[in-house]
């Protein structure tokens, strides 16, 4: 066969395309320069000889092509090239600045911004880096030479100030002029300067040395990487030369240009390629499986004029937050603050209602009118059938809960006017005793489930609505055990073992839970995951782990608690749901698990519920 010889050329594709590999896309940012969008071959071969499809992203600022474009691909490669417009971060141009790409400058920012939500795995190669800087909350150097000039200026006229009163401060070497060239000019695959590496980094985990030799053509450099990246990699003369992301995202960012350095820089794009891998597995499996929150407070905001079909700063949980997540479903709960003897109900909430059981009903006219006002999107949820018919017409689902028993207002009837409502479960307390039961932060004040409690229950079992006992004391879960009927469930609950707190459940809970045949799902609560420092992804999964080995994978699954203070370092918000699922499957969790996991469990429970009282 010649290389001209095109019917042999598509014979082998033919007769390979059956068991051809589902390789990841990779989307790269395209150079432009005298009217033309180009791209170097160095980038698209590395992607290819690291596993990827490469695709080429002109500079185009048009909203549904950039949208319609973060949906296609499964990695994304900001490209190098000319110098950012300083105007994009506040800043004048410095007489040393090169040669704008104003063509290139805001698809880039809108494009970067927008995968980031996404989660989308990112790699920022030289200009990229200085892209994913910008375009996230940081600044970029103009010039190094001038910048680091000035730096130390700047700290010499300051030391000169204090007039040396402060003499360890003073004892410190002022910030260094720049020691090396950064703009080389030999060939682009010779490194000419070294790096040094943060030992506890994404970089280091790729070379497994904390100093390597790299290429730079640069001379502009991040000057500040902002609150969504942290510094892992720096020249001797301190520039930055690797950030990566500080929230667990698969995103990094170098200086050098490893598209240049063959086998050590395609290290880099495996990375890359590996990432986006993974994010193609878990969109996949999220194009499968439903995926439900069982807990969120974001009703408590809805008083103050949320705009739910925006991506609200306000809130943890919206329309577009789910769509970047790629969640199906939330169970919105109407919070209920309990009052301390002697308040009123009335006293301790924004609105001008008269009785707990009115707060409930405003709170699901709240939900109701934003459902109806983006009905294309968006759909009132009321069983387990509904919730797969909407995912199947591509629609969001909301369904109500209660978030304290209160909302009764002492009257077992109205356990039946919240059923008529479509509320799927009334967790029985919260923070407080009440005439229901004893509170896991309570004063045993009935020792358990009162005897109006224990109506209650019942009276939820006949009306098809789950029995909730997250916030419950210890005698109350075993007391609501005994006198439900059918299982009962614990919708953002963590496990004691790890993090030994009240609203935790012993692991004696988690069994007795199991053998009934309820659900535990673990919450985002940072106090509840861990009683020091800030908690992680990796926190909610060790809980999941533990209540998996204590119960069986058929008995969990995951309530955030999403705008009640729930949101950790990872999971966020609702737009890094798909994080939960990376996570899993970085845990050997299959599809399988995974689906009972994101409310496959939950379903199944709901589903025995609402038919035990047919």
């Amino acid at each position: 066969m010649t290389s001209f010889d095109l019917s042999s050329h598509l014979d082998n594709i033919y007769s390979a395309f059956p068991e051809a590999k589902r390789k990841p896309i990779i989307g790269i940012t395209a150079n432009f320069w005298d009217g033309e969008a180009t791209m170097g071959k160095a980038y698209y071969q590395q992607v290819v000889d690291a596993g990827g499809t490469p695709v080429l992203i002109p500079p185009v600022a048009d909203k549904d092509v950039i949208i319609n474009t973060l949906e296609g691909i499964d990695g994304l490669l900001l490209s190098g090239g000319g110098d950012l417009n300083p105007l994009w971060t506040g800043e004048e141009p410095s007489p040393q600045l090169h040669r704008i790409n104003a063509e290139r400058d805001l698809p880039e920012l809108l494009i970067t911004r927008l995968a980031y939500n996404r989660q989308i795995p990112i790699l920022g190669i030289c200009r990229g880096i200085q892209t994913l800087a910008v375009a996230l909350g940081g600044k970029v150097m103009q010039d190094i030479t001038s910048a680091l000039k000035a730096a130390k200026e700047a700290e010499t006229a300051d030391n000169d100030k204090k007039k040396k009163k402060e003499k360890e401060k003073e004892a410190q070497p002022a910030s260094p002029t720049p020691a090396i060239k950064h703009t080389q000019e030999g060939d682009r695959n010779l490194p000419t300067h070294s790096v040094d590496i943060d030992k506890d980094s994404i970089v280091y985990r790729i070379y497994k040395k904390e100093r390597i030799f790299v290429n730079s053509f640069h001379h502009q450099a991040v000057a500040d990487t902002g609150k969504h990246f942290r510094i892992t990699a720096k020249a001797a003369d301190g520039v930055i030369e690797a950030m990566e992301s500080t929230e667990f995202k698969p995103i990094l960012g170098v200086q050098w240009h490893p598209e240049c350095l063959e086998a050590e820089g395609r290290k880099l794009f495996e990375w890359l390629v590996a990432q986006a891998s993974n994010f193609q597995l878990a969109k996949r499996i999220h194009d499968r499986v439903l995926t439900l929150d069982t807990h969120c407070d974001t009703p408590m905001f809805f008083h103050q004029d949320i705009k739910f079909d925006q991506r609200d700063s306000r809130i943890l949980v919206d329309l577009h937050k789910m769509t970047d997540g790629r969640q199906n479903a939330v169970i919105m709960a109407a919070y209920l603050p309990q009052p301390k003897m002697g308040e009123s109900f009335s006293s301790k909430v924004a609105f001008d209602v008269n009785t707990p059981m009115e707060y409930a009903d405003f709170i699901f006219d709240k939900i109701e009118a934003i459902v109806r006002s983006n009905r294309k999107y968006l759909s009132i949820a009321r069983t387990p059938a509904d919730l797969y018919e909407d995912k199947r017409k591509e629609r969001k689902s909301i369904m109500f809960g209660i978030e304290n028993g209160i909302a009764l207002n002492h009257d077992v009837a109205n356990v039946k006017h919240f059923a008529q409502r479509g509320v799927v479960y009334i967790t029985l307390c919260h923070n407080g005793d009440n005439d229901i039961c004893d509170s896991a932060k309570g004063c045993d004040t009935n020792h358990g489930v009162s005897k109006f409690g224990e109506k209650v229950i019942r009276e939820m079992n006949r009306q098809g609505i789950m029995v909730d006992l997250s916030h419950a004391s210890e005698q109350s879960f075993y007391d609501a055990l005994e006198i439900s009927k059918t299982p009962i469930v614990c919708s953002h609950s963590n496990c004691k073992a790890l993090c030994d707190v009240p609203r935790n459940l012993t692991d004696d809970q988690l069994k007795a839970l199991a053998r009934r045949g309820g659900v535990a799902h673990i919450t985002l609560y940072g106090g509840f995951l861990r009683k020091e420092g800030e908690a992680t992804i990796r926190d909610a999964i060790e809980h999941l782990n533990h209540a998996v080995r204590i119960m069986g994978i058929e008995h969990v699954g995951l309530g955030t608690d999403f705008d009640g203070d729930g949101g950790v370092i990872g999971m966020a918000d609702s737009s890094e749901a798909i994080n939960f699922t990376l996570a899993l499957l970085k845990n050997k969790y299959n599809e399988r698990d995974i689906q009972k996991i994101w409310g496959g469990n939950w379903l199944r429970v709901m589903a025995l519920v609402q038919n035990s009282n047919n």
